[in-house]
């Protein structure tokens, strides 16, 4: 296996956080994460930062695909949030642990991505569904990758539409496509 590694960035928005829902589908956001894992699994890395309504769903599919996911994915989580850890978490042998800074939410988040995304292995990253944070990550994202390609997935709607549409990587037909697999694999074909 390759040691390049992918960025996901994704999460099911709350409702209580801003207007992502609005145009969020938890559905697609979910075929899109298991379409992203089944397409680059078996030759990268997957690196993501354990948001607690995905976690749960990587580890399913890595299950579901007989995947060794103590090799094929890292997972960044927050000491912050050490309290809300899904149990999933457990079952990852790789996961990396960042401290609580000031007990400050922001300042631990901020800590944590900037660990993460400044990975050399990283080559890409993935944007699906989500809040506040696919913003901060992608920012952070293309500070320390300048040249690396990264995807916001549209049709999931929530923060990864509008960075797609603030972007201007979407065409119209990208705003409703839901064949995840062929996106997944076209992307992958462009990757270094």
């Amino acid at each position: 296996m390759s040691q390049k590694a992918i960025f996901l960035s994704a999460s099911v928005p709350l409702i209580n956080r801003g207007t992502y829902h609005e145009t969020a589908n938890a559905f697609l956001i979910q075929c899109a994460v298991r379409e992203f894992v089944i397409a680059v699994i078996r030759n990268y890395r997957i690196v993501w930062g354990g948001h607690p309504a995905i976690t749960p769903m990587v580890w399913s599919i890595c299950e579901d695909l007989g995947v060794d996911y103590s090799q094929n994915v890292i997972l960044y989580q927050s000491m912050f949030f050490e309290e809300q850890f899904p149990e999933e978490n457990e079952r990852f042998k790789n996961v990396i642990f960042t401290e609580a800074i000031e007990n400050d939410r922001e300042k631990s988040l901020r800590s944590l991505r900037e660990k993460m995304l400044s990975r050399d292995d990283l080559v890409a990253a993935v944007f699906i569904g989500g809040m506040e944070g696919v913003e901060d990550e992608y920012s952070i994202f293309k500070h320390f990758h300048t040249s690396a390609l990264a995807l916001p997935v549209a049709s999931p709607g929530g923060a990864s539409l509008e960075l797609a549409l603030k972007l201007g990587t979407s065409k119209p037909d990208d705003l409703v496509n839901v064949d995840f697999s062929s996106l997944f694999h076209k992307f992958i074909k462009s990757l270094p």
